[in-house]
């Protein structure tokens, strides 16, 4: 396969930006609290702090500035610590007091939007009482020990966010003190009745930030057959699979196996499929992109960047096919490994979909499962891998996936683990249906809104 990035390489660098915590530290009335015990705080949204005091903490409600319902109306926040609920209030038949629906506004769903608020009104320090704790301080335990990375030089939290803690009920209770029963009687009447209620609340509080930053280079790999009609060979497939994984914790490898060696290996044995068709004689139509991205377990970076700085142009490039975690079998199909979900692929082509479902049944006769690919899926599965960047840009795309597993993101996600002929099965679709898209007469349409 020729060179492609710049003519001279098959590796397209990439300048992430790596942060974490040297130390943090939070004490509340003389007791030090655990952090990923008791809170946590992202450094991603949070500026180096030096261990800074406050003597007041200001209970704010859920920190809500809309149209319907106001936590700020009237109250300067300026240099203080603000306490608020995550998520918004519902009255008891679940109507939102924001939307005044049952459906739940932005600020429910994207707690930044909240810290970004804050910081514009000039708050030091937000608390958010997270409800949900336990499950998310899961996710947050493996985002802060992984070491963030960024694309680029990463956000300035300094300038977008105030700096935010994640607390329990416990720490909330501590901070409240004599006053607990009279914030839960105002967030009932929140909730109730749509009205705001700032409290100030008496504590000694003291929180140190000191966080690192620094640069780290990473690289898509990218292999590139030239297509071999003259009128298509500037219409371009690409084929993708994350080559990263979560690395080392401590003494504990994490062997990614599945996650994504499964889908890594399979674009490389799709890559030999095309190469050898090529040398035959008889390759390709159109040109194919077989890449290898990096920074997926950090956000989709890798291909952000790829489709961000495109080594050919995104107009030309047909269809996105994303290979990732194809070689287990999760507990749905135990009694059925034959199996693959689809994802994405009727969701702007339903040529896509159509060639997926026509290469099955001609060469595969694997069971498609589409339950991840549905509008409500709580997963969100389709904005969780690297097709999502090019689907972004109006590029149809398809996603191959064996669902989660007990070694999901666990250092038992091990080789030995892997079904070969389960995974090889799945290789051969996604090649005859990158087969057809590549050698088709008309290239496949975006048909869906």
């Amino acid at each position: 396969m020729p060179r492609v990035v710049g003519d001279s390489s098959y590796f397209q660098k990439i300048a992430f930006t790596a942060e974490g915590w040297n130390r943090i530290a939070l004490v509340l009335n003389g007791e030090s609290y655990r952090h990923l015990w008791d809170y946590y705080a992202y450094p991603s949204t949070n500026a180096a702090m030096p261990e800074t005091s406050f003597e007041e903490v200001l209970f704010l409600g859920y920190g809500i500035e809309s149209e319907r319902y106001n936590d700020y109306k009237g109250v300067d926040v300026k240099g203080k610590a603000i306490l608020i609920y995550d998520g918004e209030p519902v009255d008891a038949s679940g109507t939102s007091r924001v939307t005044g629906t049952q459906q739940l506004s932005d600020w429910a769903k994207d707690w930044r939007r909240k810290l970004r608020l804050a910081r514009e009104k000039g708050a030091s320090l937000v608390l958010v009482i997270d409800g949900n704790f336990k499950q998310n301080v899961a996710e947050a335990r493996r985002a802060i020990f992984n070491t963030g990375l960024q694309y680029g030089e990463g956000e300035n939290p300094e300038q977008n966010y105030a700096n935010n803690c994640f607390i329990t009920t416990k720490v909330a209770k501590e901070i409240l003190g004599g006053e607990y029963k009279k914030v839960i009687r105002a967030r009932k009447n929140m909730q109730k009745k749509g009205k705001s209620k700032a409290l100030p609340l008496s504590c000694q509080l003291t929180l140190q930030l000191d966080k690192f930053k620094r640069q780290v280079l990473g690289e898509n790999v990218l292999g590139y057959i030239e297509g071999t009609d003259e009128k298509r060979k500037d219409e371009l497939l690409v084929i993708t699979a994350h080559y990263d994984h979560l690395g080392r914790r401590g003494s504990s490898i994490y062997n990614g196996a599945d996650d994504n060696g499964s889908g890594t290996s399979t674009v490389l044995e799709v890559a030999e499929a095309f190469a050898a068709a090529k040398k035959q004689g008889i390759g390709p139509r159109r040109s194919v992109l077989l890449m290898l991205v990096s920074g997926e377990e950090k956000g989709l970076l890798g291909s952000q960047y790829y489709v961000e700085h495109p080594v050919f142009p995104l107009e030309s490039t047909i269809a996105d096919i994303n290979v990732d975690m194809v070689g287990r079998v999760d507990e749905k199909h135990k009694d059925n490994p034959e199996y693959i979900y689809v994802i994405g692929s009727d969701r702007m082509s339903t040529e896509l979909h159509q060639i997926n479902e026509q290469a099955n049944a001609t060469y595969t006769k694997l069971e498609l499962d589409y339950t991840y690919n549905a509008d409500d899926d709580p997963n969100r599965y389709y904005y969780r891998s690297d097709h999502y960047n090019f689907a972004e840009r109006g590029i149809p795309a398809i996603f191959y996936f064996n669902g989660t597993h007990p070694d999901y993101h666990r250092t038992s996600d091990t080789v030995d683990k892997i079904q070969f002929d389960k995974m090889a099965k799945i290789g051969q679709l996604v090649f005859y249906t990158a087969w057809e898209l590549a050698n088709r007469e008309e290239r496949i349409k975006v048909d869906v809104k």
